[in-house]
């Protein structure tokens, strides 16, 4: 079925142009470049996977509960309008939630894959020209997978969300060449690394786990490869070059904060859009995840060396500044782990399936001898 007949709300655009700016830039040093940054291009060739073979798309899932959401999950839990609710109605909405959540994943992985590819042309060395045709790829693979969920399994997508569209149209049309580093591998993808964790690691689905535990895998060599450019680039820079990176970052933070209201529901179930705003500022538990997300950038960003006073205060009200004590490597080392023990368990449990299947038909064979 056509896309377009999915969306719960009509997008403004069949396609989106983003007017580009900036050179592409040519080298022509054919050395071996940055060891670092070469070991993470072979790792990102070696640890290509194809979506349609390494995850089940066999398993289930109910589209009115696709992610196992608890009530307390839902900005209208608790209000007037949740008292109203039939158990059908709840899992309507727990649908459309599910739905707008992975169409956002679907669009900023769209976004990824044209930020990468923006740097392969863009970026003036050549090791970096290599890992981010392998991260083109990756990319690639996650916008394929995210819109077979949707198509398959739920059955509904979303437009994109206005605040993601207006940082990726000021990540894409900056012409220096680093702000596709600075908007999507930092901001966009430490968000959403965030949000795939917190997902992966609460929700009882085996499907959309299994997505997000491979796609994190991915993300977590992409978040290293934007900290490993940008911290040698900006060493370079001066302050008021980058002061203008950090007011970059604080604009892209509110923007990505404000993106994670999910209004766009609820006025699909009638509530106008200030008072779905309210309920979500209002909600405690939606309060703690939008804090929880910035748990990727916040340590990302004092990283790479953008830590201001300025930036560092934006950081204090939203109440994230104590993130940026949060171990990277260590999160990321998790990440890898995490979906590597998923294979191995998966894989057992299968080849033992097998092994049963074959002496089952061994001993049928023998007792129809007998």
């Amino acid at each position: 079925m056509p896309t377009f007949d999915l969306y719960a709300m009509e997008p403004p655009e069949p396609v989106r142009q983003v007017p580009a700016s900036g050179a592409a830039r040519f080298t022509w040093e054919y050395d071996d470049g940055r060891d670092r940054l070469l070991a993470l291009y072979q790792k990102g060739k070696d640890k290509q996977w194809d979506g349609r073979k390494r995850i089940d798309w066999e398993l289930e899932v109910d589209p009115y509960d696709p992610l196992g959401t608890p009530d307390e999950a839902m900005s209208l839990y608790g209000t007037r309008h949740w008292a109203k609710l039939t158990e059908k109605d709840k899992g309507e909405l727990r649908k459309h939630y599910a739905s707008w959540q992975f169409s956002q994943f679907l669009h900023g992985e769209q976004g990824a894959m044209i930020c990468a590819a923006r740097i392969v042309e863009s970026v003036p060395d050549l090791d970096a020209k290599f890992y981010s045709a392998t991260q083109t790829m990756d990319e690639a693979r996650h916008a394929e997978i995210y819109g077979r969920f949707l198509h398959e399994k739920i059955g509904m997508l979303y437009p994109i969300n206005d605040n993601l569209q207006s940082l990726l149209d000021d990540t894409l049309g900056d012409a220096r060449w680093d702000m596709p580093y600075l908007g999507m591998q930092v901001l966009i993808e430490g968000l959403a690394l965030a949000a795939f964790g917190m997902i992966r690691d609460t929700t009882d689905k085996p499907l959309p786990q299994q997505i997000l535990a491979y796609v994190m895998q991915d993300e977590a060599r992409h978040v290293a490869f934007g900290r490993m450019a940008l911290r040698d680039y900006y060493r370079q820079l001066t302050d008021a070059e980058l002061r203008e990176r950090e007011e970059f970052v604080i604009e892209g933070c509110h923007l990505m904060r404000d993106r994670l209201r999910g209004v766009e529901v609820l006025e699909n179930f009638g509530i106008p859009k200030a008072e779905a705003e309210a309920y979500s500022e209002q909600s405690e538990f939606l309060t703690l995840f939008r804090k929880l997300l910035f748990s990727r950038i916040v340590p990302c960003v004092k990283d790479i060396g953008l830590w201001g006073t300025r930036l560092q205060q934006a950081y204090v009200d939203m109440g994230v500044l104590e993130m940026g004590d949060s171990n990277l490597d260590l999160l990321m080392s998790e990440d890898e782990e995490i979906a590597e023990k998923l294979d191995a368990e998966r894989f057992a449990a299968e080849e033992k399936a097998r092994v049963a299947e074959v002496r089952g038909a061994i001993d049928a064979g023998r007792a129809a001898e007998g």
